[in-house]
């Protein structure tokens, strides 16, 4: 059995656990990068193609890497700055960088969809008289809250918080408490439900929340390496289990 626990709120992480990716990453963000250019291209700037797509898509994958064990956020305004200098281009004013990136991610943001049993869950908790808020790591946050707007979720949610808009990523503990500092409510009585051990569980044991783990998604490598180390306080596999877990719990 379950131990008790008085959870009065949910933080859920977005991608892998209320959104899943339909499509093959190096063939989308190939086109999404391509995009990108071509916004730039348009405004006037003179790029070799190849050459910034190269560097471009290099610059973001290593700073992928980075921010695993750094957990600091950048963005990805900064990160194509900083590759537009290197072809010489500077102060680019941020309008310009923003609607480049916007015309990156309308071509990632099609295939992120809601999972099947998202909306009933949040709907079911919510009634249930749950509080309800969003923590995702992303390098922009206006992606992040476009896809809460194009998959309706906002109406179940107090706040929506992106590593992009904080600086800092989960596990890191900063994260939370900016989280946490929406609600009157102590960590204990806050669940953080995603599907990265490395982060959403982690994040939530160094907070003092309580950890559920959505395992639908969850067959990765990072949570291959830490499957023996991290332990969540839970482990569903999909969302429409967290009601009667939760209710298990009281």
């Amino acid at each position: 059995m379950a131990a008790k626990a008085d959870i009065k709120a949910l933080i859920f992480d977005l991608g892998n656990t209320l959104l899943h990716f339909d499509g093959e990453w190096p063939e989308v963000m190939a086109r999404a990068d391509k995009s990108l250019l071509k916004d730039l291209q348009a405004r006037g700037f003179e790029l070799d193609e190849a050459a910034f797509l190269k560097t471009f898509r290099e610059r973001l994958n290593t700073y992928y890497v980075e921010r695993e064990s750094e957990f600091i956020e950048h963005t990805s305004g900064y990160l194509l700055g900083n590759v537009l200098g290197e072809f010489g281009i500077f102060n680019v004013i941020p309008e310009i960088i923003d609607d480049a990136l916007k015309s990156m991610y309308a071509i990632t943001q099609q295939h992120w969809l809601v999972e099947e049993d998202a909306h009933p869950t949040l709907s079911a908790l919510k009634q249930s008289g749950y509080a309800i808020g969003y923590v995702s790591n992303a390098s922009n946050d206006a992606d992040v809250q476009n896809h809460v707007d194009r998959g309706e979720l906002r109406q179940y949610t107090d706040f929506v918080i992106s590593s992009a808009a904080c600086g800092v990523r989960k596990p890191d503990a900063h994260i939370f408490e900016i989280a946490l500092s929406n609600w009157d409510f102590q960590p204990a009585q806050v669940a953080m439900i995603g599907d990265t051990l490395g982060a959403d569980i982690l994040g939530a044991l160094n907070a003092g929340l309580y950890s559920i783990w959505i395992t639908r998604r969850a067959d990765t490598p990072g949570n291959r390496d830490h499957a023996a180390s991290i332990h969540p306080n839970a482990t569903l596999e999909n969302l429409s289990q967290i009601p009667a877990h939760l209710a298990s719990l009281r």
